[in-house]
């Protein structure tokens, strides 16, 4: 299964026989068999016939509409799709339970930080960065310690700090000077690079949330709203490192990407341009297409994000199992 991208703006997605086509122009950009696509993800203006929307619900397959810049306008869903016994089990977790996986979520999330800078610190020389990596070691056991959300969530934010403020040395390239997190909008091309990741890992996450009959808007760290799927943005925390933080560092560290070329600088923000979406998308695909050694065999990277879905639906329905995060070595 794969999930169909379409970045290029003024696109024409049709379906002939079980075959997408997706056309710019008379151009025939790409052709996709519809029983192997997971979703499909449509990126600025471009247009989805009503026979392909009809198969697409269908086969429980989700359309996901995005701004050029990988924010999400919304999806489509067929109508059967609900969150029935799972959305009651999740309604009636405790407290005490919720706050026992939302210490798991954030501490990954501190350790595989923790990890990238590690790494990095062994290819140069940074009292910056073992800085970082002894506050976020100590933030670790604070959080392991902790006995409310609201604490939990300041643990996290003084890790956040700590973290971007040295992950900005492990840049290497001209052009990509980073100091820190800026989200809305994004004033960098790391910002930036970061910003579209994140979006783009968080509309799998939800799209796996929704096929496993979970409720995205229940959460154990974040609160829900009627515009914001919180357990998607709990379930990211633990891949933004090991997954889009790592990309980012390999793009611009490999010169990939470059500064003035691949980026929109519209008064004092900075987006991805369309080279820049197409080297992004192609690497983030190529690395979430590689093959990991698991216990079931060789699986690719996607597979994740499906197994720690399929974990905290467990943890909904049997509480007292707990939930295990995911954690780089």
């Amino acid at each position: 299964m794969r999930s169909l991208y379409v970045s290029q703006p003024g696109c024409y997605l049709s379906l002939k026989q079980e075959q997408v086509i997706i056309k710019q122009g008379s151009t025939i950009l790409d052709q996709v068999s519809l029983p192997l696509i997971e979703q499909i993800l449509v990126f600025g203006p471009s247009q989805v016939t009503t026979q392909l929307v009809r198969a697409c619900l269908w086969r429980n397959i989700p359309i996901i509409y995005l701004s050029r810049m990988g924010r999400c306008y919304g999806r489509l869903l067929p109508i059967e799709r609900g969150y029935r016994s799972l959305s009651r089990q999740q309604q009636h977790l405790s407290q005490a339970d919720l706050l026992r996986v939302a210490q798991k979520i954030v501490w990954a999330k501190l350790k595989n930080s923790r990890v990238i800078l590690q790494r990095q610190r062994r290819r140069q020389l940074s009292a910056n960065l073992d800085e970082a990596i002894q506050g976020l070691t100590y933030l670790l056991y604070r959080v392991e310690q902790t006995d409310s959300i609201d604490r939990l969530m300041g643990f996290e934010g003084a890790a956040a700090a700590c973290y971007f403020g040295a992950l900005g040395e492990c840049f290497t390239s001209a052009g990509f000077e980073f100091t820190t997190r800026s989200r809305h909008p994004p004033t960098d091309p790391v910002n930036a690079m970061l910003s579209f990741g994140y979006q783009l890992l968080w509309n799998h996450l939800l799209s796996l949330i929704e096929l496993q009959g979970l409720d995205p808007y229940e959460a154990c760290l974040h609160q829900g709203s009627e515009r914001h799927a919180a357990l998607a943005s709990d379930l990211i925390e633990e891949f933004r490192a090991p997954i889009i933080d790592s990309l980012v560092l390999y793009l611009v560290n490999s010169r990939i990407v470059i500064a003035d070329e691949d980026f929109d600088y519209p008064e004092a923000a900075c987006y991805l341009n369309n080279d820049g979406r197409k080297k992004f998308l192609r690497a983030f695909l190529q690395r979430m297409e590689d093959p990991l050694n698991t216990p079931t065999g060789p699986q690719p990277r996607w597979d994740l994000l499906n197994r720690q879905v399929k974990a905290y639906r467990q943890f909904v329905s049997e509480p007292s199992l707990g939930y295990q995060p995911y954690v780089i070595r």
